[in-house]
Parts: structure tokens; C-alpha cells; sequence
């Protein structure tokens, strides 16, 4: 077998420091399953780092490996001529730029949806819908150029006046999604939040291809941020807005509208999307006509490669399934470690999860390693920060490992006021320590993770009782607060700026507040050198670590399996197929 690595990962050795920040947060996922800031202006389209075939002599944990036999691709697979079709995790439905949670709806908005910027595989931006980008001496001032000659697939011109509307929303009191715009401190922008005007005074239209966007503080996002705004047509995504109230948006979540590269032409809850190209996209009609997005799962995926009935898919990384893609023959295989991290989720508004001395014991009674070698393998790391490995900012000094100690869990539980009961079951003030975990159906790490964590806080005097139910089910129950543990991961992006842990964040499903944390976190984004960046972050992580907000498990390998005859598929730890899924092609 051809191996080959990455250039990506070189560039990741090599040149990490000159990664851009990331806007947008982060991504929740079905776990078993993506010098500083730059000031100047993006490189123009086609100048961006791409990811290379991978090289020879590697780590064996990570690259890209070529099928070693192409002509034992199946019948169906080889009949498709102009469709791919994509294995995944059932999307939510949410195709809307402004309120997508799951990975797997963002496939779906990367797909149909531009904005300013788009994403290079080594974490930088390049221009995409941005003709050129200005940014003022004191950087207060951005002004943005818009490409000439784009359209929506509806036909309509695309015009900063719809960037400007994008912005409306995302200022808009009413608006309950997961970005954090009023941290970009746009001028007016709080003033439009609190209802005081129907203008944000920061956002001035110049003529229909230029916007000039003026902020009152500017950080090492500010750019990246502004520039990643998706566009939408105001006059389908605003027909029915009045300022204060954007319910009627939720009846648009799958009926996406947008400039991109494809166009939806069918959702089937829990079955598939289909998407088809579209021909009038500015940088080119795609080269495969069709896409589909189709439901599988752990158990069903390396079935529906062999069969032909799927070209790709996210693979769980374990030894017996690198070894299953390795002898279908047919598969390319990309390895590479994952932007992000495997957590067991706290809910701080129950009162026995708000003891620090109760979160360590949690952790330090739990046999991590365990879990982390029967699931993975050689292909994953336990971890004690919410940070890749791969990241500029990930720190291990001062880092506590929470190496799996029963005697140090229970000394806690004793420090914290919970004591064994007549049934072994630790009491405290007249109730019982029982744990209610939403546990994901048909998951591999679940299936590893609940008969350890079970045994686990067994022998500490806690009872773990699972319930079992489907990932988006679970993601219901996090939105409305109603869980008390499950687990899940976090797709990171490439800056560490995040809201997961700041107190009130946008993205704090926790209910975690640490204004200690808080103020590192503010510290590290306000920074514009690297060092301060790294060393404010340093901090932050430090405080996460001891303070254990959630229980942090691991950070695993990525494998996409690839039908070899696909060409052109950019996947990296910080790119996610779908951004220049108009390139791919069908080798015939």
C-alpha cells in the first residue's frame, strides 16, 4: 500500500504560528464521529494552503493512504456517474446560516451558503465572496468589497445590503442561535440589542458592493469574525422580520436559500438531503451534479461501502475498522487528528454538580484510559483541557492529568460532605447521589464509556442510571437545560476563542460561570500578539482544569473513508469537506 502525508500536517509543525483566529465558534458533534492574527487582507481565491496527497514514511496513526485496490469498487458505486453520496449522522434540519448547531447541518449550510471568507485547510481564510478587505490603521474600520456578478440561486443579486440584514439578526434580542456577534462590539450594535434603534449606526452600505463595518474594540477576531457573516437574500430571510421577533425564521430552517454551491432539492428527516449544483455559482457550476447527505450508522457504514451504496463517510477510528477499510481495497482513507475533543457534559444548575471537590472526584474515579484504549485504540488520547493538541494554545504546564485514583475520588466526596449510606450509596442532606445520563444510541463510545462509568461510580457510592436515546434527541434536552450528564464532543475551531465556558456564552450549555476564566479568556482574544495570546490562554485552560466544568475524555484520530474514484475531496482537522465541494470530481 502508497502511503502518503499530508502537507497540512507539516504546515501544522512548521508554521503554527502563523494560523489566523477562526470566528464562529464551535460545533457540536455525534461523538463518534470537525505569528498572530494575521492584519492583512486574505489571499485571494486559489492562493490559500491546499492540502497535498500525503508523503511517504509516516506515522502509521495519520495520513492519507491510497486504496490498494480501485478495481474492486462495487457495481453501484461505479454506476454513479454524477452523484455523490455522502454517509453521515442524521442532519437536525436546521439549514439556516444564522441557527445550525450539529456538524452535520453545517455541512449542509457550507454547501449552500458563502460569506466574505471561506476556510483553507491549514486554519487560514481566503477570499470568497470578498473582492478585497481594507482594514483602518487603528483597526476600528473594516471595509469590505463584494465580488461583481454574484447571484442567489434564486436569481437575485447578491448585495452588501444583504450582509447588512445578516448582521440585523444577529444583533436582534430575539435572536437565540449560537453566535456571539455583540462580542464583535460593532458600533450601535448593543444599542440595535436593546430595541434604542432600528439602525446599527457601525454598518454603513456605501453602494451595493461595499460595506464599511466600524467597531468600538477591536481584538484579534475582529476580522475573521466580520468576515464570516453568511449572506443571505434579505428579501426572502427578511420579508417577514420586525425588529424583536425572528419566530418566523424557524419556518426558513429547511428552506435554505443562498449564493453557494448547491442548491437544496429535498430533506427527508433522519433519511437523507439532497442537494443539486448549482450551474450559476461564480467560481463555477460544480463538477458533480448531484450530492446526497445520507443517514447511517456505526453499524450500518462499512456495510454500505462495500455494497456501493455510500462514496464517503466519517469512520469511528478503532484498529478493527482501519483494518476493515484497509481490505475493502477500494477506499482512500484520510487519518488525521481531530479539532476537537470527547466530553461528558455537567449540568451546573444541579446542585450536586455545583462542588468543585464533587467534579474532581467525578474525574478522578473515572478510569479514562480504559475507555479511551478499548474504543480507540493507539488512535486517541485521554486529555485534561478542551484544546487539540494541534493547537498554538494548547498548554500542558500546570496541568493536573486526573490520573485515575479511587482512593483521591473518595477522599473529595468525604471533603465535599457525601458519605457512604446504609446501602453503600453516598448521602448527603437527606438525598441519595444518583446520576441520570442521556446515553447516545448505536455509539461505540457509549458502548464502552456506560459499563466502566457505571462500575466506576459504583464503587464510589454513586449510582449512574442511562437512558438511551438518538443524538438529536439529546441535543433537544440540551437546549432546554433538561439533562443532567450525557456526552458528546466539541468540533473546535482554529482560534481558541469560544464561548463554551464563558459565564452567560452563547454556547454555555452548562450553565458554568467562572469570572476568573472569564477575564483569561477576554484577555487572550483583546491580545494581538501571540505570546500574550498563548500565555492568557495558558490561564484560562489552567482554571478550566482545576475547576473541571465538564469531564473531559479524549482526542481522537479523524479517518474519512474515501471511494478512490473520487478526486478532489479537501479534508483537514480544521476544513470540513463540504467548503470547496465544488471542485471534487468523479474519476470515470
Amino acid at each position: 500500500m502508497k502511503k502518503r502525508m499530508s502537507l497540512l500536517l507539516a504546515i501544522m509543525l512548521m508554521a503554527i504560528l502563523v494560523l489566523a483566529a477562526c470566528g464562529g465558534g464551535q460545533t457540536a458533534e455525534q461523538p463518534n464521529q470537525g505569528d498572530t492574527q494575521t492584519e492583512q487582507t486574505p489571499p485571494a481565491e486559489g492562493e490559500g494552503k491546499e492540502t497535498e496527497p500525503p508523503a511517504e514514511g509516516q506515522d502509521e496513526s495519520q495520513g492519507y493512504f491510497e486504496a490498494e485496490d480501485p478495481s474492486a469498487n462495487p457495481a453501484n458505486a461505479l454506476a454513479r456517474k454524477d452523484t455523490l453520496i455522502v454517509g453521515m449522522t442524521a442532519p437536525k434540519g436546521v439549514f439556516n446560516p444564522f441557527y445550525w448547531q450539529t456538524a452535520y447541518d453545517r455541512y449542509v449550510v457550507d454547501a449552500i451558503f458563502d460569506s466574505f471568507f471561506s476556510l483553507n485547510g491549514d486554519g487560514t481564510y481566503n477570499n470568497r465572496l470578498a473582492e478585497s478587505v481594507e482594514v483602518s490603521e487603528d483597526k476600528l474600520k473594516y471595509t469590505f468589497k463584494l465580488k461583481q456578478g454574484v447571484t442567489y440561486s434564486n436569481g437575485e443579486p447578491v448585495t452588501v445590503k444583504d450582509y447588512a440584514f445578516a448582521m440585523k439578526v444577529l444583533h436582534d434580542k430575539s435572536y437565540d442561535g449560537q453566535s456571539d456577534i455583540l462580542s464583535v462590539n460593532v458600533k450601535g450594535g448593543k444599542e440595535y440589542y436593546d430595541g434604542k434603534t432600528d439602525e446599527i449606526s457601525g454598518i454603513k452600505v456605501i453602494d451595493d458592493h461595499t460595506v464599511e463595518i466600524e467597531v468600538t474594540e477591536a481584538n484579534a477576531m475582529t476580522k475573521d469574525n466580520l468576515g464570516t457573516v453568511f449572506f443571505v437574500p434579505e428579501s426572502y430571510y427578511g420579508k417577514d422580520y420586525k425588529h424583536g421577533n425572528l419566530e418566523y425564521m424557524k419556518d426558513l430552517h429547511s428552506k435554505p436559500i443562498g449564493s453557494g454551491q448547491y442548491v437544496l432539492k429535498s430533506y427527508s428527516p433522519g433519511q437523507e438531503v439532497v442537494l443539486e449544483a448549482n450551474p450559476n455559482y461564480f467560481l463555477g457550476a460544480p463538477k458533480i451534479k448531484n450530492v446526497i447527505y445520507k443517514t447511517t450508522t456505526d453499524e450500518t457504514k462499512l456495510a454500505m461501502f462495500q455494497s456501493g451504496e455510500i462514496d464517503m463517510d466519517m469512520v469511528s477510528v478503532s484498529e478493527d475498522n482501519v483494518e476493515a477499510v484497509k481490505l475493502m481495497g477500494f477506499l482512500d482513507y484520510n487519518m488525521f487528528p481531530y479539532n476537537g475533543y470527547g466530553y461528558v457534559a455537567l449540568n451546573h444548575k444541579d446542585p450536586k454538580f455545583q462542588d468543585q471537590k464533587v467534579r474532581q472526584a467525578l474525574l478522578y474515579g473515572l478510569n479514562r484510559a480504559e475507555i479511551v484504549e478499548i474504543i480507540y485504540g493507539p488512535y486517541a488520547n485521554v486529555i485534561n483541557i478542551p484544546q487539540s493538541s494541534e493547537s498554538w494554545a494548547y498548554t500542558n504546564e500546570g496541568i493536573e492529568p486526573y490520573e485515575f485514583d479511587m482512593e483521591k475520588a473518595k477522599q473529595l466526596l468525604d471533603e465535599a460532605g457525601w458519605v457512604p449510606g446504609a446501602d453503600g450509596i453516598r448521602e448527603k442532606d437527606g438525598k441519595k447521589f444518583e446520576i441520570h445520563f442521556s446515553a447516545t444510541a448505536d455509539n461505540p463510545v457509549i458502548d464502552a464509556l456506560i459499563p466502566i462509568m457505571t462500575k466506576n461510580y459504583q464503587d464510589l457510592g454513586i449510582k449512574l442510571t442511562a437512558e438511551t436515546l438518538d443524538f438529536n434527541a439529546i441535543m433537544d434536552k440540551k437546549d432546554k437545560g433538561e439533562f443532567e450528564m450525557f456526552f458528546a464532543a466539541w468540533g473546535l475551531t482554529p482560534d481558541p476563542d469560544s464561548t463554551v465556558y464563558i459565564t452567560d456564552g452563547q454556547q454555555n450549555d452548562l450553565g458554568y460561570s467562572n469570572p476568573e476564566y472569564d477575564a483569561a479568556m477576554k484577555k487572550g482574544l483583546n491580545a494581538f500578539d501571540l505570546e500574550e495570546r498563548k500565555a492568557a490562554y495558558a490561564e484560562a485552560y489552567r482554571i478550566l482544569n482545576q475547576d473541571v466544568p465538564d469531564l473531559p475524555i479524549y482526542q481522537r484520530r479523524d479517518m474519512w473513508a474515501i471511494n478512490s474514484r473520487l478526486k478532489g475531496i479537501d479534508i483537514t482537522p480544521y476544513k470540513n469537506f463540504a467548503i470547496d465541494l465544488y471542485k471534487a470530481e468523479i474519476e470515470q
